[in-house]
């Protein structure tokens, strides 16, 4: 990162003041595509797809828990993985609490992974998470919605986010090529296996006891949903990225976690 530029609070102002503008024609933009997404025609789901969750075996009808709206955040954890992947966890990291305020305006918010609900269980334990998730192994539900990856579908080439990947190729970790192997290895599998899950987001609406897709997003379209990258986008030297920096949020150093004990009390 260059070296930052310094000037008088005059100056400051005036230029605090034109990107202002800047800021505000990007609200104006994301509000007109927030009405673009409501206006996507809704598809009716007659497939039957179930779910394990801490409940017992549930529909997708029943994940809306009396509410018309539903949000389902499409997790990476294979059957195959021993822990949840790193970037999803913190994203969902920002799930605890928001979900409830969500589920009081009408919307569902949960987490769905391939993994066995045990996993899943003994995992958000781990982490501390009190946001609903569900196992949707043995099901279609994952595949249907483009989160998971058969092998023969890999050594064909898969369709990931609306677009078509050539076999077997490992994603791009933001700004970092060898991030696809450094997750997997957190994961406790190889790259491979790690691939075949993909992170998004996909919404429902039911209405007269029929279920409807409305929405989808994948890879950067779920960036707005990372609330750490939100915050550093408004610091002094933005997201300041070399390649892979997080980790699970009970995986920094000591240094890292006594500086947030001295800074928190």
């Amino acid at each position: 990162m260059s070296k930052p530029k310094t000037g008088t609070r005059e100056e400051w102002l005036a230029a605090r003041l034109e990107l202002l503008k800047a800021e505000k024609e990007l609200t104006r933009r994301s509000d007109e595509l927030s009405r673009r997404r409501q206006e996507l025609p809704w598809v009716r789901i007659d497939k039957e797809y179930r779910f394990e969750t801490d409940e017992g075996n549930a529909s997708l009808a029943d994940l809306f828990r009396g509410r018309s709206q539903l949000l389902v955040y499409h997790f990476m954890f294979g059957p195959d993985y021993k822990a949840g992947c790193p970037s999803c966890s913190a994203i969902a990291d920002g799930f605890n609490g928001l979900e409830v305020h969500l589920a009081n305006h009408d919307v569902m918010l949960w987490a769905v992974s391939l993994a066995p609900l045990a996993k899943l269980q003994e995992y958000k334990r781990r982490m501390g998470w009190t946001f609903p998730w569900a196992s949707s192994a043995d099901g279609e539900f994952n595949s249907d919605f483009s989160a998971s990856f058969s092998e023969e579908e890999q050594r064909k080439g898969i369709e990931y986010n609306y677009e078509h990947e050539e076999p077997v190729a490992p994603i791009s970790s933001r700004s970092t090529s060898d991030g696809a192997s450094k997750f997997a290895a957190m994961c406790g599998t190889d790259v491979n296996t790690y691939i075949r899950e993909r992170p998004g987001v996909s919404a429902f609406a039911l209405e007269d006891g029929v279920v409807y897709h409305t929405y989808s997003a994948y890879s950067r379209g779920v960036d707005g949903l990372w609330g750490m990258y939100q915050w550093l986008d408004r610091a002094p030297k933005g997201r300041n990225e070399t390649g892979v920096w997080w980790r699970r949020r009970d995986e920094y150093n000591d240094q890292n976690k006594g500086a947030s004990k001295d800074c928190c009390g």
